[in-house]
């Protein structure tokens, strides 16, 4: 006979949430199954083993708690759907047979699908941010997986990650980025650990995913003024020219972002668009300076903003691929025409932005917040959402800046 119990593991911290997790029974013998479920003790009813959801309850916990109650429904479904299956093979099985094959149930478990189901259970119970991280992480390696069978959570290797690693290096993503893709990852894959889908491979132990002190990118609002200037003779340096400063015009947008802005994105004045990198939109006033510059290309039959995509529906991200390495060929080479003493790239107009925003002595949580920044580590400022009126003075000042 097996048996299957919720149980709460209450914190030792005082005021702390405690750990919801399975005892599996099988034979005197004893395993336990770990989730990712947190609540309070007095939100758990242990002689039921159900969740508690009281009345005086704010809404964002009740929809927490419920949500987390379905979860546990769920398990317990796909716990004794196993224990109903090794039973009726009327073979001799161990508690550990049954932990393994509840790991393995169904074939859900693959690695993009596993983490697109955690992404749509955060959002559940608020933590949105997080889901937005997590997705634009999960949509990076699905760019890279192509359109291969989904991958088996058991399967995820450290050759694989290695692979993914060599495949943003080749996209031109810088070590930070290709880091912070890295780390959702592996916060994910660690979900999957704790609730004990599968065992630690430590897939991600040759990949790095720390985090580099930048290195000094900015460059003046002379130099900016002298770039914007220049009368470049070849279109091909132009091209680049104008697209560096469409990053300047647009508080150091991402070229990322730049490649695939639609013009639907641009609607009464304001442009809208979703990070690539953390999935976090942003709003940004259309100035002139913008107008201006896209006015100088043709992308009539496009529905792309700027014209970086030329065949519309033809693999876009090896376009874009292809793309960021011309581009940034072509600012180097007028980097060293004006005798700039770093490697002009498209991080410079980013990195310029905040440097000449903060000379102009504009609040570090504003350009925080207009850089899209999600992290202390990035801006040392976690911040509510400003009114982006504020944002928006910022960039103007800092375009009137240049006239």
């Amino acid at each position: 006979m097996t048996s299957v119990k919720v149980k709460f593991r209450p914190s030792s911290i005082i005021r702390k949430e405690g750990t919801i997790y399975y005892q599996l029974i099988h034979q005197c013998r004893v395993k336990h199954i770990r989730t990712a479920y947190k609540l309070f003790p007095n939100e758990w009813d242990s002689p039921t083993g159900v969740v508690i959801v009281s009345a005086g309850e704010d809404e964002d916990r009740k929809r927490y708690l419920a949500t987390l109650k379905q979860g546990i429904e769920k398990d317990l479904l796909r716990i004794k759907k196993c224990i109903c299956r090794l039973e009726q093979e009327n073979k001799p099985f161990t508690v550990e047979r049954v932990f393994e094959l509840c790991s393995r149930t169904e074939g859900s478990h693959t690695f993009l699908s596993y983490g697109m189901e955690l992404t749509e259970d955060l959002k559940g119970i608020g933590k949105v941010r997080t889901a937005e991280t997590y997705r634009s992480a999960l949509n990076s390696f699905k760019r890279f997986w192509g359109n291969r069978a989904d991958l088996p959570l058991e399967d995820v290797t450290s050759h694989i990650m290695v692979a993914y690693e060599n495949w943003l290096k080749g996209g031109g993503i810088c070590p930070n980025t290709t880091s912070y893709y890295m780390r959702n990852l592996r916060a994910i894959y660690n979900r999957a650990i704790e609730q004990g889908l599968i065992s630690q491979q430590h897939p991600f132990r040759h990949v790095y995913t720390g985090i580099e002190k930048t290195r000094k990118r900015a460059v003046s609002l002379e130099v900016i003024r002298k770039i914007r200037n220049m009368d470049l003779k070849q279109k091909q340096l132009a091209f680049a020219r104008d697209l560096f400063m469409f990053s300047f015009y647009t508080r150091g947008m991402s070229f990322v972002d730049m490649v695939f802005l639609k013009k639907k994105d641009l609607q009464n004045g304001i442009l809208s668009y979703r990070r690539n990198k953390t999935g976090q939109q942003l709003f940004i006033k259309w100035e002139k300076p913008m107008q201006e510059l896209v006015e100088k290309y043709d992308t009539a039959g496009t529905p792309y903003l700027l014209p970086i995509i030329r065949n519309n529906g033809v693999d876009e991200w090896r376009q874009y691929h292809n793309e960021v390495h011309r581009i940034n060929r072509n600012l180097k080479k007028i980097g060293e025409q004006i005798g700039l003493g770093i490697p002009l790239t498209t991080y410079v107009a980013r990195h310029a932005w905040a440097s000449i925003a903060k000379s102009k002595n504009i609040a570090l949580s504003v350009i925080s917040e207009a850089l899209g920044h999600d992290s202390e580590q990035t801006t040392r400022i976690y911040l509510a959402s400003l009114d982006t009126s504020v944002i928006d003075k910022a960039n103007s000042l800092i375009l009137m800046a240049i006239k």
